[in-house]
């Protein structure tokens, strides 16, 4: 007698994004957005400049209102419940805002306070952030002081303080230099089994470097959702620059 295994159940989807939609007067920025992403996976989530990338993850981070669809994270409505879906959220918006006079350990010593932490929790979520970043060597310099990639990693930083169940990441390696890209693709690595992870991104190589999934955005508009693979099936060519090519020119 042969005993039959079970299929492993489904992970829960952290982030349902449905009918998400943009408009700016008569544009129309995100046209009717709709995926969900669930814990263990990461999705590269493709477009190029103007597609509506960095539109979607503000409205899903709810800093933006949608003028139709519905957001949630881990259950809760991103503009009903607001507050409780930010509570379960790391975002790094593009153009991370901080407080460049702050020192980064200063910075982020506020943030976890804004989160709720004090004592000695709040000393250990910031020593904790600031090693997974790479940060402790700039810890006492002022935030203003810092390169480009070194403020994108504070940003970084800053969300991956409460060790949320979702993390969406608006260009989370732009101005690193290749040994931080390597560093950063390594960590969300890490976090990957235990969190849905959104990575929003123009440059093909960080897809097939840590996504397992990617979805194509071109004029508002989903035009490709599958893994990177099924993906670079799509062209001869077999590579994802020729695909993306191809998918964002015919929705042009």
């Amino acid at each position: 007698m042969t005993t039959r295994v079970q299929d492993a159940p489904a992970q829960p989807a952290l982030i349902e994004i449905d009918g998400l939609t943009k408009r700016f007067g008569t544009f129309t920025a995100v046209d009717n957005v709709s995926f969900q992403v669930r814990r263990g996976e990461v999705l590269g989530f493709l477009g190029p400049n103007g597609a509506g990338k960095s539109t979607t993850m503000r409205m899903l981070a709810g800093f933006m209102t949608p003028t139709a669809g519905t957001a949630r994270i881990q259950g809760h409505d991103v503009q009903s419940d607001g507050v409780a879906a930010r509570r379960v959220l790391g975002f790094l918006p593009e153009g991370a805002p901080t407080y460049p006079e702050m020192s980064v350990e200063g910075f982020l010593r506020f943030c976890a306070r804004v989160r709720g932490f004090s004592g000695s929790e709040l000393r250990d979520r910031v020593d904790r952030a600031l090693e997974m970043t790479t940060l402790r060597g700039v810890r006492l310099q002022p935030v203003e002081t810092l390169s480009k990639g070194f403020k994108r990693r504070v940003g970084l930083a800053q969300a991956l303080l409460h060790n949320p169940p979702v993390l969406v990441l608006d260009e989370p390696t732009d101005g690193l230099d290749p040994n931080q890209k390597h560093e950063v693709r390594a960590l969300i690595e890490r976090m990957a089994p235990d969190k849905a992870i959104v990575i929003s991104t123009h440059i093909l190589e960080e897809v097939g470097a840590v996504c397992s999934r990617a979805i194509v955005i071109a004029g508002g508009r989903v035009v490709a959702d599958a893994t990177p693979a099924e993906l670079e099936q799509r062209h001869p060519s077999g590579r994802l620059e020729d695909v993306f090519r191809m998918l964002t020119m015919e929705a042009a």
